[in-house]
């Protein structure tokens, strides 16, 4: 290892190492604690108020049970004030005279003048959209009756298109704004997800894990430390909540049946334990148009079928434990993520190759660690470290030398009993990746105006692999290696309530070790490989801005802009035999300049009704593009990155959501992006590309949801309702290879989709108990996200949901 391995990694592992002391020995005077409860005028429980005291302008949110909490007061007499979009503010004045805890309650009355001017979804939600950054945030507790995981709630977003290859755990590419896959970032409470592995995935999480989901478009807040080229998505779990217990299952078609159990407990003393524990079962077993051969003759027929070899499963837990609430950290936590995972694989990455006992399975095994600490030595000096290590294996298994057809049958490819093969590669190969991530958030809110942050990531990866059936391979032996870091520094200005603009920097460094066959492609059939290192290293620096601005009440304006780089991801480079991806070692860094501009209008209340539009127009100029390219390997389609040199986006999303005050919603949202390649001549040459300007295939660009709720309070008892829900999506054709090639007319596409879904949701005892069935695909469409991959077709799930939460006194 490189001194710049030691050196990078020792500066992120230094700050983790040298927290916890400095944070313990900050001393405290005698201090006292603030608890109070925020309802309305009817009793019920407001969450998201914001709680301001002053002197100190300590700020808190209250929780879903409408509770909050303030620890570490100075002794002395407050003044609290108590807002929430709405609402008439509230003002209370308190005393802190002891280290015990002073109770407050906190009665506010509705603003129907507020009301007319805003409208959120979530207050919660609402306190994000704030940014000067274009983000989305979805307010996922009203999807907790679902039984959606995380990638059907961000496939209604403006914007988000999630393109899986089949049914439930089936492998998927993730679609924002024209930036696909490893381009976009994901983070669970603003730890990078990187390297949880295939059993914790947004594919398999359900969306009752979540309690709102934030999607950044374009440019990502330096906060988040990852090198995302053009958007993020943040799964906010709120793990301030304290005594709850969350149970579900749900079953339904294709044998389909989830389940998942939500719990946390907090004492008095701040012993905390925290549980997340879901599994999802199918067999995926749904019919398809696909071409079937007669095995004896080879003749093709087209068929309608049912999959037969598709059966997934996965288990995972996610417990944490330790104290909140101490002197030394708000929050100390140790924890531990189990999970496996097994699936079959019916197809690659086309119908027409279609498998009957190829495998792929995984698992988890990673500890963790969370530590956060508030008001460190001075007010407003905040720390927050994570970090984990993920010891799981993954492997693909391929021992049948078999071809299949899709009823099922097969025949042996070989008539000679000693022969050997796979269906596709004859393998068991297992390999540990050894990823591990740390990352260090410092912040400093100086004054009400400005605030500074500072955060640091670092992450590993060493894979090491054995094939049981090929034990003398010699690639499998030797090292690959990657390590990341990437530091950035940003600074905001809150001018006032109306107005706030935020700076910022970052640094990318990668180092990769690789070992490459450095044997002629023309050399003799037979000649035995000759590896050697290929050592990488890679040194970016990239920078953007973001504001918001209010200019009259109901209407706010949002840009941003971003010099933005992704380094190459570890399967893009090394590749991944479970998901028949192949190595490029070649990958060069991508770069992008983002531009955004958000325009949110809300137009004044006339009776019950108000309507909120928002549109976002979007630019982006990127560089060595990294996409999917399709390639054939032994005869069979295999997917590979490459660098696209030049490509630009231009395009705009918008939504416009109406109400009639609680009983009935409607929200639209469409999308249309133009991305282009803007390659002129082909690489190492002075020749004309003859895909130049050609829309980049294989990406949809133009697509968009139409969601309706209808509300009905009372049915099965007070404090219980029916909500009745319809759910349109469309997506328009595109091309999966360039436009400019092939004869008109027989040029192959995804073609068009149209899917409707219903839903009837049922909530009794304010809650408690919730009753879910769902339609999905009611007409019984062909449905495609991947050229020729089928989806499942019309398919029918209920859920039940126990929901109780205890409130602290």
């Amino acid at each position: 290892m490189s001194n710049t391995f030691i050196s990078t990694r020792s500066y992120s592992f230094l700050w983790l190492l040298l927290s916890l002391p400095l944070a313990s020995a900050a001393q405290q005077s005698r201090t006292g604690s603030l608890y109070g409860k925020a309802i309305n005028i009817d009793h019920q429980p407001l969450e998201g108020i914001t709680v301001r005291t002053y002197p100190g302008d300590r700020t808190v949110l209250s929780a879903s049970d409408g509770t909050f909490r303030l620890d570490r007061l100075a002794l002395g007499d407050y003044t609290a004030t108590c807002s929430l979009v709405g609402y008439h503010t509230a003002t209370i004045k308190f005393r802190i005279s002891g280290t015990g805890t002073k109770e407050i309650a906190v009665i506010l009355e509705k603003d129907t003048k507020e009301l007319s001017e805003v409208q959120v979804t979530g207050v919660l939600a609402a306190a994000v959209t704030r940014q000067g950054y274009n983000v989305t945030a979805i307010d996922s507790k009203k999807l907790h009756n679902t039984t959606y995981d995380l990638n059907q709630a961000l496939n209604q977003v403006s914007g988000v298109r999630v393109r899986e290859s089949g049914g439930l755990g089936s492998s998927f590419n993730f679609s924002l704004n024209g930036f696909t896959g490893n381009q976009v970032k994901f983070f669970l409470d603003g730890v990078p997800m990187d390297n949880f592995g295939s059993s914790l995935q947004t594919n398999n999480i359900p969306v009752n894990l979540a309690e709102r989901i934030e999607v950044y478009k374009g440019v990502v807040p330096v906060w988040l430390g990852a090198d995302a080229l053009g958007g993020a998505i943040n799964i906010v779990t709120n793990p301030n909540k304290k005594d709850y217990l969350d149970v579900s299952y749900s079953y339904g078609s294709f044998n389909t049946y989830r389940s998942a159990v939500n719990a946390g407990f907090t004492g008095k003393s701040g012993f905390t334990v925290q549980l997340n524990a879901f599994q999802n079962y199918s067999d995926n077993d749904y019919w398809v148009n696909a071409d079937v051969a007669d095995l004896v003759t080879g003749v093709y027929t087209t068929r309608r079928v049912r999959r037969f070899h598709d059966r997934y499963h996965n288990e995972t837990l996610i417990l944490n434990t330790g104290v909140t609430g101490k002197l030394y950290a708000d929050k100390l936590l140790f924890g531990i993520t189990l999970g496996q995972n097994d699936a079959d694989i019916q197809t690659g990455n086309r119908m027409f190759d279609v498998y009957g006992a190829r495998k792929r399975k995984g698992n988890t095994i990673m500890p963790t660690f969370k530590y956060l600490k508030n008001d460190l030595f001075l007010k407003g000096l905040s720390l927050n470290v994570s970090a984990n290590y993920n010891f799981g294996t993954e492997q693909s298994i391929d021992t049948a030398f078999r071809q299949y057809n899709w009823l099922g049958e097969f025949r042996n490819k070989s008539t000679d009993p000693a022969a050997v093969g796979g269906e596709l590669n004859r393998t068991l190969y297992k390999f540990r990746n050894n990823t591990s991530q740390a990352s260090s958030l410092l912040s400093y809110r100086i004054s009400d105006k400005h605030s500074v942050v500072l955060n640091d990531t670092w992450s590993g990866f060493d894979r090491k692999g054995k094939d049981e059936l090929d034990l003398n391979n010699e690639l499998n032996k030797l090292p690959r290696k990657s390590y990341k870091n990437i530091i950035g520094a940003g600074y905001r200005f809150d001018a006032n309530d109306r107005f706030n603009l935020s700076v910022f920097l970052k640094n990318y460094r990668q180092t990769t070790v690789a070992y490459i066959n450095n044997v002629p492609t023309d050399a003799p059939y037979g000649t035995p490989p000759v590896y050697a290192e290929d050592r990488r290293l890679i040194s970016r620096s990239g920078y953007g801005t973001a504001l918001a601005w209010i200019i009259r009440t109901g209407l706010q304006i949002k840009a941003s802009y971003e010099k933005a780089y992704r380094l190459p991801d570890n399967n893009e480079i090394f590749g991944n035999p479970t998901a028949d991806l192949l190595s490029n070692f070649t990958l060069k860094p991508e770069r992008s300049d983002n531009f955004n501009f958000g325009i949110d209008q809300r137009l004044p209340r006339f009776g019950r009704n108000t309507v909120s539009i928002a549109s976002n127009f979007i630019y982006r100029n990127s560089k060595d593009f990294i996409r999917p390219s399709l390639t054939s390997s032994r005869g069979v389609a295999m997917a590979q990155m490459l660098n696209q040199q030049d490509v630009t986006t231009y395009g705009v999303d918008g939504t416009i959501r109406y109400a009639c005050g609680e009983l009935f919603t409607v929200t639209g949202n469409m999308t249309w992006q133009n991305i282009r390649n803007q390659t002129r001549y082909i690489p190492g040459t002075d020749q004309l590309s003859d895909t130049y300007n050609d829309r980049v295939p294989n990406m949809p660009y133009l697509f968009g949801n139409l969601a309706a709720q209808y509300h009905i309070k009372g049915i099965g008892g007070a404090n219980s309702g029916l909500n009745l829900g319809y759910n349109l999506t469309y997506v328009h054709q595109y091309y999966l290879n360039w436009p400019s090639q092939g004869e008109a007319g027989s040029k192959p596409i995804i073609p068009g989709q149209v899917q409707h879904d219903l839903s009837a949701l049922m909530t009794l005892k304010d809650g408690k108990y919730n009753l879910g069935l769902e339609c999905r695909n009611l007409f019984n469409a062909d449905i495609f996200d991947n050229f020729s991959l089928q989806k499942p077709g019309r398919a029918w799930y209920i859920k039940l949901r126990y929901f109780i939460s205890r409130k602290h006194e």
